[in-house]
């Protein structure tokens, strides 16, 4: 049984709880509000979860999972997380985050940036191309649905590749944290690879089931993304 704590109950980390609940993983969330805030998800997720506040969820387990905006990160127990290595499924919004010039100027990743921003911690990115409600939907699909993951540390992208896995994704090594572009908004391997129906998913994503896609093709996909100007970024 692994320990998982969540720091950050939106739609990707409660979709990420559900999961790990139903791989029998204990499961701590934590959010910005307090875990008096959390009683309709734990009662959701049953006996397997419980609450608790950030710096409980970065103590939980080996790999705590970051579920929350850029902006949040001043907020974090960065001393708990500290030695630890860290799944982050954020991305850059720019009308949620305000802008950032080593994002816009392509000085920096996103991945790259929250790792400056956790010095003592090893970042792996993973979740972070992929809408939330595609997450139950395609876990343990057949064919296996895969998802990218990026980081420095062969070790670290090694536990959270296991992690990926027992939720029910396969896993494709999408390099180092420079190189986490490629699956980063607007690159070619973001969240339209996973719709049944790219016009329906334009129109209304969260009415779209979803699609595998298989480790060869994603890739591919990832072979031929390309880096988005992310100054010109609106969302």
């Amino acid at each position: 049984m692994t320990r998982i704590g969540i720091i950050g109950s939106g739609a990707i980390g409660s979709a990420i709880a559900r999961l790990a609940v139903a791989a029998e993983d204990e499961v701590l969330i934590a959010n910005s509000r307090g875990p008096e805030s959390l009683t309709a998800l734990i009662d959701e997720l049953g006996p397997l979860a419980r609450a608790g506040d950030a710096r409980a969820a970065a103590e939980f387990g080996d790999v705590p999972v970051l579920a929350v905006p850029l902006s949040a990160y001043p907020n974090l127990p960065v001393d708990a997380l500290s030695g630890k290595t860290i799944l982050s499924t954020g991305n850059y919004y720019p009308h949620r985050d305000g802008r950032i010039e080593p994002l816009d100027t392509l000085a920096s990743t996103t991945a790259e940036h929250e790792q400056a921003l956790l010095p003592g911690s090893v970042v792996v990115k993973a979740f972070n191309n992929i809408v939330s409600h595609h997450i139950p939907h395609l876990a343990h699909s057949s064919p296996r649905t895969a998802l990218p993951v990026a980081g420095d540390d062969s070790e670290a992208k090694a536990s959270v590749s296991r992690i990926v896995s027992t939720l029910g994704f396969d896993t494709v090594d999408a390099g180092t944290l420079a190189e986490s572009w490629c699956f980063e908004p607007e690159s070619g391997a973001y969240t339209p690879i996973y719709a049944a129906d790219l016009d329906g998913f334009a129109k209304n994503y969260l009415g779209d089931p979803g699609a595998p896609v298989s480790a060869a093709r994603l890739r591919e996909l990832l072979a031929s993304s390309h880096r988005p100007d992310v100054a010109a970024r609106q969302f």
